[in-house]
């Protein structure tokens, strides 16, 4: 069973070394591990179900926390100290679009607010139940988690929206083929969850993003049923997929997913390169996007996020080698380290190889080999889980990420992270902050931020220092042009902010898609929009 206030399955536990901890005491300073609620504490605090018995909507208290939160900072610590507030009424299990759909109108006649459930790995607030005197339900897509139809000649799969990203790809195994978006959250994210945020995998550069890889879905409204994609290309119209695209249950429940497929490929390898400055990097990364390569990632971290790895790596001595190695080839005061990804047949696998190499030498860049590719490859999704240790350890940690143009890239990165420094000094506290980028473009590129810091004792101080630093950021990245998400969607938390990127115009005709679906605003409210 999933842990109840942390990430993973009962029982995980990550532990951070004494390096590690060295260095986070040096970063921010020592710290002290705060006291979490345990379960039976928390569940005492459920307040009864407003629902009348009987019905799709069971109203046990464990499933309701269970499914209240989900994994932003404000979802952690309200969790973690035992301060959850007033979870859903009840929540739905339906096991099919038609169960869905009893399930919505149940609801409808109740007078209910829904919050649509995937895998509840929302980091900015999907899941928060809003204050409001109407009875609130989850309807829980988790047992939707079954490929129901596979065309091999078209290359498409119909999934269930409830589908992880791991049950995504085993599915898809024996028929050869694969989805290949992978966000770090792809343990635990759906299907449906990638559309309705507009999600993003790391390897997009050669899968795409979700909108490229979502054909079509089903999607239950208040109104009715909406279908939505089916040809491979249209000029007919504006584009339906479009509203379901990031549309975060405002519109209805996406209970069906038709998405692209991609043969298996023959070869993947993943190479480290260090550049010798930060703007180096830059540019390399920008010629290697500009050129067309056939590569699946470029993930340029910052000489602090590389510091970082280096760091909590372990393997002291054969780390110790590497430092002395890039100091001897001109790489080793503040270097930025570059993973570059190559998938594909063979023959592609070694062009775009030696093409992004080539490249990378033209910029100083020393090529590391695929040692520390192959480590990161081992542990792509483990960083949630760290999560947990710093916690137990007495630090908490948040990301941010936006996307901007080639010119703006460096200064943005610079302002967010010196935004993030200014709230936490006018707490008397330090933050360390590190960056990557994790997407990028022609146009640009994502800018993926984490911050850790020392956790508060006590549950208002962490929130109100997280409000802060957040303002803080969110405005740094207004002002330089940046998206509000990337790909971790609006939800609650940057819903303030989406007017600055789509406009008042932007913002009506969001609102009036919305009102047409769902005239009675039971669906998510407070989420993409205010």
């Amino acid at each position: 069973m999933r842990q109840w206030n942390g990430w993973g399955e009962d029982g995980h536990a990550d532990v951070l070394g004494e390096p590690a901890l060295a260095f986070l005491r040096q970063a921010v300073g020592a710290a002290a591990p705060t006291r979490d609620a345990v379960l039976a504490e928390v569940l005492a605090q459920v307040p009864p179900s407003r629902l009348p018995a009987g019905g799709p909507f069971l109203a046990d208290p464990e499933l309701r926390l269970r499914h209240a939160r989900g994994q932003s900072y404000p979802d952690w610590i309200a969790l973690r100290f035992g301060r959850v507030g007033a979870p859903a009424d009840g929540v739905a299990l339906p096991g099919s679009h038609e169960d869905a759909v009893a399930a919505l109108e149940q609801a409808r006649k109740l007078g209910a607010v829904v919050i649509p459930y995937g895998g509840g790995t929302s980091v900015v607030g999907h899941l928060a139940v809003p204050a409001d005197d109407r009875p609130v339900v989850n309807i829980s897509l988790e047992r939707l988690d079954r490929l129901l139809e596979f065309d091999g000649t078209a290359l498409l799969a119909r999934f269930g929206a409830g589908t992880p990203g791991q049950q995504v790809e085993r599915q898809l195994l024996p028929h050869g083929c694969l989805l290949g978006h992978f966000p770090q959250s792809y343990e635990y994210s759906t299907v449906g969850g990638w559309v309705a945020a507009r999600s993003s995998g790391q390897q997009s550069l050669r899968y795409g993003r979700i909108e490229q890889l979502f054909a079509g879905g089903r999607l239950a409204t208040p109104r009715g049923e909406l279908r939505v994609g089916s040809s491979p290309a249209s000029s007919a119209g504006p584009d339906l997929r479009e509203f379901v695209l990031g549309s975060e249950g405002r519109l209805g429940l996406l209970t069906e997913a038709t998405v692209r497929l991609r043969r298996l490929p023959e070869r993947e390898d993943f190479h480290a390169v260090f550049f010798p400055t930060w703007d180096t990097g830059v540019r390399a990364v920008r010629a290697m996007a500009q050129a067309d390569l056939g590569l699946s990632m470029l993930r340029l971290s910052n000489p602090a996020e590389t510091e970082t790895q280096l760091t909590l790596a372990g393997h002291e001595k054969a780390i110790a080698w590497l430092r002395r190695y890039l100091r001897l080839r001109g790489s080793g005061a503040q270097p930025a380290l570059l993973m570059i990804g190559v998938t594909g047949l063979n023959r592609e696998v070694l062009r775009a190889r030696r093409e992004a190499l080539m490249l990378a030498r033209q910029h100083r860049g020393v090529h590391a080999g695929r040692a520390m590719g192959k480590a990161w490859a081992a542990r792509r999704f483990a960083g949630p889980y760290l999560r947990n240790a710093l916690w137990r350890a007495g630090y908490g940690v948040d990301t941010v990420e936006t996307a901007v143009n080639w010119p703006q890239a460096t200064a943005a990165m610079r302002a967010i992270e010196d935004a993030a420094r200014a709230a936490f000094e006018a707490a008397g506290e330090r933050v360390h902050a590190f960056t990557h980028l994790s997407h990028v473009y022609r146009q640009g590129c994502s800018i993926y931020s984490t911050f850790v810091f020392r956790a508060a004792p006590g549950h208002e101080e962490n929130l109100e220092r997280w409000q802060r630093y957040k303002r803080a950021v969110s405005a740094a990245i207004v002002a330089h042009g940046g998206t509000i998400s990337h790909q971790h969607g609006v939800g609650l938390d940057h819903a303030a902010y989406l007017p600055a990127e789509k406009g008042a115009l932007g913002m009506d005709l969001i609102r009036a898609v919305a009102r047409e679906l769902d005239p009675e605003g039971m669906m998510n409210p407070g989420k993409l929009f205010l």
